[in-house]
């Protein structure tokens, strides 16, 4: 097994609902991470891409989901299914971040 490119972190945490912070999960984080695992299975990307939930990765956007990529550290904010597709083609496949979802905390 050779290792991978890149690997995917997504922040599916979940606070209590009288929490002054937002947090990721009830914006679609969850339903982020299950889009990019679904379209790395699609693509035959498996043995080059790891993608990994996580708890808070800090920065809380206060929609969508906050994502990291590594080896580049390469931060977006505000992830929706919807930018998926994007994702994978640029940054997971090509090796291209995404600019417009770049937080700009750490960009």
């Amino acid at each position: 097994m050779s290792a991978a490119k890149r690997h995917f972190f997504i922040c599916t945490n979940r606070r209590p609902p009288v929490s002054p912070k937002p947090s990721c999960a009830p914006n679609g984080s969850e339903d982020v991470l299950f889009a990019l695992r679904e379209e790395r299975e699609k693509r035959g990307l498996s043995a080059d891409i790891l993608i990994t939930a996580t708890a808070c990765l800090g920065p809380c956007p206060s929609a969508g989901a906050t994502v990291v990529v590594y080896p580049e550290g390469v931060w977006y904010s505000n992830v929706t299914v919807d930018d998926v597709t994007e994702l994978v083609e640029s940054h997971m496949i090509e090796g291209k971040p995404v600019e417009r979802l770049r937080d700009p905390l750490y960009s």
